[in-house]
């Protein structure tokens, strides 16, 4: 179309709008024919094998992910100018590096001489870790393993010389891992007919389209062909390779909206003929794969409706090494949050950026041996698990084995008293799981559906104390969440119900645990909730308003209405925590409702939780 000259512009508009709707019919045409295919036959019968397959995966429920190659070397930082908090990973596209250049300052003086696979995998077992996954190819094309497809790799490109995949590999079957690859099967900035390198070829999903590159194959139908070449000519033959080669136990791919839905089957497809017993992750083609993967960089969990799930949080903002990025989080905020995906059924694949010279950052060490010391003991409460039936509960999450109930505490009562609300079972003792001694803990029955266990005054474990909590019976539990009317009580938007048509959820990340699109008045959000006795709450409420969030809301309770505006905001996005006043609540069940008065802006506001403190 661009070479059309010396036509009029009308004719120009007619002939565009009919090539589109071309490409948009035949990518389409396609994709329907690739699922039609996969649904008759071969996608049907792989998955004849898929609890089998997947088995030691449900199992293991922590991994360590690793972003590792030739942009560790520079950790974030490129001719003086920071990344700031950026994936460093993505330094040659977020600075345009011609593809020359980045060969030559960065891939052939690659030498990491500090690396040991035996070091990495060992740091993996010792933090309690069940699965290594590394990057074999990232966004960058360049092959950190000996490839014959390519000689863009490590071996024949760099100073190495050495094959890290081999070594790691022979590391992981001595400590007992399972093996695996990260491979960007879609992104590749070395292929000239690869999404994603607009700087030195016409390619579709640089930074002017980072999300949604897939739609330039309904402007440009001749980009079809082009992907197709690409996946052709290295995408299929390099993971084949590292299927046959390395006969990895999983295979982990990254950005399919870069090609078409047609070509992602295509790769499973050839996957699944030579290897039928990988496990394959769900981003390669989406709800075709062995388990479906939440958001980077988790902070809560949106609802997740699959049996088998995986988050993939890192230690800071950053995937690969990030010198400028200091925003590491502590051991205890990846144990709690071990404990909740566990609680929910899913997995934590937790990944590192070791250094360009190949040694592990020690922030990232530190962090690894605390969640290691805690899982020495309290492992048994995670590996193996299952989400449990109880409903939510204010001191912590629990996870369950056979009869046994593990009580994750993240808030010890005030009252030293931990009430586990929704449970019907008959119940037998209970000890704490890091206590060598077994002692019990004195426990009643308070009503039909709570039961109360005293706890000492101190807690054995300030960040996750683990109650082993043994049942008698299947476990019977009510529905309805119990409010501690000693401690605060925290209700994400995540657990509520949501009424109406066009609520969305927020990708989990810390600055988006919310809910959002609230632009109707008939849209609302309640929680169901019960307290043992009358009590009066402070309350609170945390959203993200924006300068085109506007509106009137209500928080009510039976007859009690607490009405507020949503703050003024002068920002694209602004996180208000507002104190609403008070409520009166009566032994019993309750629910809980926030509605609109009125929206006067594009949104409402973005909801993250609501707080409920007890009065003193």
């Amino acid at each position: 179309m661009k070479s059309i000259i010396k036509v009029s512009i009308a004719f120009c508009y007619l002939i565009s709008a009919t090539m589109q709707s071309y490409a948009q019919e035949t990518a389409n045409d396609l994709d329907l024919k690739a699922i039609e295919k996969a649904k008759s036959g071969w996608w049907s019968q792989s998955m004849e094998n898929q609890e089998e397959r997947i088995a030691w995966w449900e199992e293991a429920r922590f991994g360590m992910f690793v972003h590792w190659g030739v942009y560790s070397v520079p950790g974030g930082i490129w001719k003086d100018a920071s990344l700031g908090r950026a994936y460093a990973e993505h330094l040659m596209r977020i600075k345009k590096i011609p593809l020359s250049e980045y060969k030559e300052k960065l891939v052939s003086p690659f030498n990491p001489t500090e690396f040991n696979a035996d070091e990495w995998v060992k740091t993996a077992k010792d933090a309690g870790m069940k699965y290594f996954v590394i990057t074999a190819k990232h966004h960058d094309g360049f092959a950190l393993y000996d490839s014959d497809v390519s000689s863009y790799n490590i071996v024949d490109a760099t100073e190495f010389k050495r094959d890290p995949m081999i070594e790691l590999k022979e590391a992981c079957k001595k400590y007992g891992l399972k093996f695996g690859f990260y491979y960007s099967h879609a992104f590749d900035w070395e292929h000239p007919d690869a999404p994603g390198n607009d700087w030195d070829y016409e390619n579709p999903g640089g930074d002017r389209n980072l999300f949604g590159g897939r739609g330039y194959y309904k402007e440009h139908p001749e980009l079809i062909a082009r992907m197709a070449k690409y996946v052709d000519s290295k995408s299929i033959p390099q993971i084949r390779e590292l299927l046959i080669k390395y006969e990895p136990d999983i295979i982990w791919f990254d950005t399919p909206h870069k090609l078409s839905f047609s070509e992602n089957l295509r790769i499973l497809e050839e996957i699944r003929k030579i290897s039928p017993n990988v496990v394959v992750n769900g981003r390669l083609a989406r709800g075709f794969g062995d388990y479906i993967n939440t958001a980077d960089r988790p902070y809560e969990f949106f609802p997740i409706e699959a049996k088998n799930w995986e988050a993939i949080p890192t230690t800071n903002e950053s995937y690969g090494y990030s010198q400028v990025d200091g925003s590491h989080k502590p051991a205890s905020f990846f144990i709690q949050l071990l404990a909740k995906s566990a609680s929910r059924g899913g997995n934590l694949l937790m990944n590192i950026g070791p250094k360009g010279n190949g040694k592990i950052d020690k922030k990232d060490f530190d962090i690894l041996k605390g969640i290691g010391n805690w899982l020495t003991i309290n492992g048994e409460s995670i590996y193996g698990t299952d989400k449990t039936t109880l409903p939510l509960q204010s001191w912590g999450v629990s996870t369950r084995k056979n009869n046994n109930l593990y009580l994750h505490i993240f808030n010890w009562p005030k009252n030293n008293k931990l009430i586990v609300g929704g449970l019907k079972s008959k119940f037998g003792e209970a000890y704490f799981l890091n206590d060598q001694n077994k002692s019990l803990l004195k426990m009643e029955r308070i009503n039909n559906e709570d039961v109360e266990i005293t706890l000492p005054e101190n807690a054995f474990d300030s960040i996750n104390a683990v109650v082993v909590f043994k049942i008698k019976e299947p476990i019977i539990s009510a529905e309805t969440r119990l409010l501690s009317t000693i401690d605060e009580n925290k209700l994400l938007a995540f657990d509520a119900k949501l009424h109406g048509e066009g609520f969305k959820y927020g990708d989990g990340k810390q600055s988006r645990y919310y809910c959002y699109n609230w632009i109707t008045k008939e849209q609302y959000i309640s929680w169901d909730i019960r307290v043992n006795e009358n009590v009066m709450y402070d309350v609170f409420i945390k959203y993200q308003s924006s300068q085109d969030s506007k509106g009137t809301y209500t928080l009510s309770v039976n007859n009690q209405k607490l009405t507020n505006s949503v703050a003024i905001s002068h920002k694209k996005k602004e996180n208000k925590i507002v104190n609403l006043g008070q409520i009166n609540l009566a032994q019993g069940k309750h629910t809980l409702k926030i509605q609109p008065e009125e929206i006067t802006g594009d949104e409402l506001m973005k909801i993250f939780e609501i707080v409920l403190i007890p009065s003193k």
